[in-house]
Parts: structure tokens; sequence; C-alpha cells
């Protein structure tokens, strides 16, 4: 495996990401389908590393994204410049009015708490950005003249329509060309797959965009459902997946994509909805970096995972070492999850701290 190289401070972007990005309505410690109340929030897989690397970790951001014009559109925009990125390649997209052609997406999230687990419900057909195509963005500007030291985007754009996977090939392609470094999160989602092809149609389309990475991130259910790498002996549920096995299952993913620079999967052991146990190991340069679970308490377990993707790129892209990246992002996440919403309130110095081992007493 190469190493993965960084372009030198100068670009417009430090990281660019592209990916919908959805209003999320929150009940709080309530029911979705017997409240009264919601909190709003904004997030989106692709969005919440970009919007973690600008807030907690002080880089210069973007999204690449798209919202019908209307007010809903417009509460998101908002959202999105309150968490600091930059907001100038955001697609607007003529609304009709009704929302027969084009609309915003909503996901309805409860957080869950013991034995009752985190649940959503999206709402998120014919959006504007399932609609994108090709040559919607002009990635030679973006990438060529304006430039970004990083591209991310993942799964979850990818299964929204035929033309978004066009839209994240081409955008690669582009990165590629420019010399920017692209990650991809796997990000399996059975709600969007299953009523175009499923796993068959999952792993048709992201092995064709994988051969286009630098840095894949997932799990054990994301190399399973989108790649179809299965590891011999391991249960469908994957409860009882031993520590070694996903070492085995980082270098086969290497192996089956000898173009990847680096492989990396969060360790999650979910006793109740609110305490897991919390790692993570990735693959870079032939070796393994390993972060062992921690048990930690959890508020809201939605955007762990994307927030443990923005601390690793953080490190990428500060040249840290991979150790220090890592513990950096299995930090980060975890801090994450002690807050609602889908994307980080952390600051770098809690996640410091926290990689420091430092106890939660009160600061003053």
């Amino acid at each position: 495996m190469d190493a993965i190289v960084v372009k030198p401070e100068g670009a417009r972007w430090d990281c660019l990401s592209l990916g919908e990005v959805m209003l999320r309505l929150d009940p709080g410690e309530g029911r979705v389908h017997t409240t009264r109340h919601f909190n709003v929030w904004e997030g989106g897989g692709e969005y919440n590393v970009a919007r973690g690397l600008r807030r907690c970790f002080g880089l210069r951001t973007a999204v690449a994204t798209a919202f019908a014009d209307n007010a809903v559109g417009r509460l998101a925009e908002d959202l999105i410049l309150q968490g600091g990125v930059d907001t100038s390649l955001i697609r607007w997209v003529a609304y009709d009015g009704v929302g027969r052609t084009v609309r915003n997406g909503l996901n309805f999230t409860e957080r869950g708490f013991g034995l009752r687990a985190a649940a959503g419900c999206s709402d998120r057909g014919h959006t504007a950005i399932s609609q994108t195509k090709s040559g919607d963005f002009d990635w030679e500007e973006i990438f060529g003249a304006q430039g970004s030291r990083w591209f991310h985007t993942g799964g979850i754009f990818a299964a929204l329509s035929e033309s978004t996977v066009e839209v994240a090939s081409e955008a690669m392609d582009a990165a590629r060309r420019h010399g920017t470094p692209v990650s991809y999160d796997l990000n399996y989602r059975a709600s969007l797959w299953k009523s175009i092809g499923g796993k068959a149609k999952a792993q048709e389309v992201n092995r064709e965009l994988v051969r286009k990475v630098d840095l894949l991130l997932g799990n054990e259910e994301d190399f399973s459902a989108m790649l179809g790498i299965q590891l011999e002996g391991v249960a469908e549920d994957f409860a009882e997946l031993p520590i070694a096995s996903y070492e085995t299952m980082l270098r086969e993913v290497a192996k089956a994509y000898p173009n990847l620079k680096l492989v990396a999967t969060t360790l999650r052991t979910a006793h109740t909805a609110s305490r897991n146990a919390w790692g993570a190991m990735a693959l870079y340069k032939d070796e393994i970096v390993y972060v062992e679970q921690q048990d930690i308490d959890i508020l809201d377990r939605v955007g762990g995972g994307d927030s443990f993707a923005s601390g690793l790129i953080y490190g990428m892209l500060a040249g840290k070492p991979l150790e220090w990246a890592v513990r950096c992002g299995v930090a980060h996440g975890a801090l994450a999850m002690t807050t609602p919403g889908d994307t980080s309130m952390a600051t770098l110095a809690e996640v410091e701290r926290v990689m420091k081992g430092s106890s939660a007493r009160i600061e003053r």
C-alpha cells in the first residue's frame, strides 16, 4: 500500500464533501410517533465530515449539494452557515410550490435509550440532490482552479439515484487528476437500496466506485453488503466477530482493491442504546493500528462514524502519525455521541484531552 500524499496549504478548501444534507427532526427524549415537539438539525453522512472538520478542527471546508429553493431549503442553508461550512457550491433548484418534481429531504430520528434502539424514518424521495446529474458541477474548476486538499463522499450519496453514481464518479476522477486524495464511507443503508436492487445493486455500484478511492471507511456490515467481502465462519449479525477477524477483513479489502492506501473501520459493541464499547482499526502501508474498545455513554449515536472519519482525515491533513489520527477519530466520534444531533459539538481541546485519557471532571 502506498502512502497518501496531501497537498500543502494553498488550495481554497482543506476538504470538500459531496452528498445530501437533510433536515433532521428530533423528538428529544420522546418518540417520533407520539411527540408534539421537534428540534431541528442539519445532517448527512458526507456533509457531517466537512462540518466536523470545520467546527472542531478549524479547517476550511465546503459541501457540494442541492436544495429546492423554498423556505425549508433556506433553513438547511442557514444551519450549514451556522456550522461554518462554505455554501458556494450549493445548487438551487426552482420549486414547483408543491413538491411534485423536487423537494428537500427530511429525516425523523429518535435517539434510543437503554433497551430501546435508536430509530429513523427518512422522507427523501425526489430530492434536489438525488436528481443531480453529470455536468451539474464544474469539477475541473472546483479541483483545478480553486482546489481542495481532500475530497469526501460516500455510499449514501451513491444510493440516491443512477445519476448520483455518475456525479460521484466524475468528481472522483477530477479529484484524482488534480492530486486530491479521495475518501469514501460505504455507509450501507438497507432502506436506500432495497427498492433498486438490494445488496446486488449496492455491490455493482460500489465495487466500481471504490476503485477510485484512497481512504475507504466502513464496518463489517458495510464491507459485506456493499462489496460482497465475506469472512468464513462469521455469523450473519457479526455479533461474535473476534478482533483478529477485523484485521483479516481489512487485509481482504485492501487485497481486493490495490488502489486503496488506507482502510479503516470503527469497532462498536452495543451493550444498550445508551452504552456502547467503541474503538477502531486501520490498515495503512501494510501496518495495522488498533485502538481497543472502551465503554462509553451515549446520548445520540447518529453521526459517530462520521465524526470518526473527520478526526481521522484531520490527522492525515495535519501530517500526524496514523496511530494519532485513528485515536483522534475515536475520541472525536465518542464526544460527538455525547451531544444531540448528527454533527459534532466538540472542540479540538476536548478531543486532545480525551486522547490523553483525562477524566470528565468539571473544568472551571
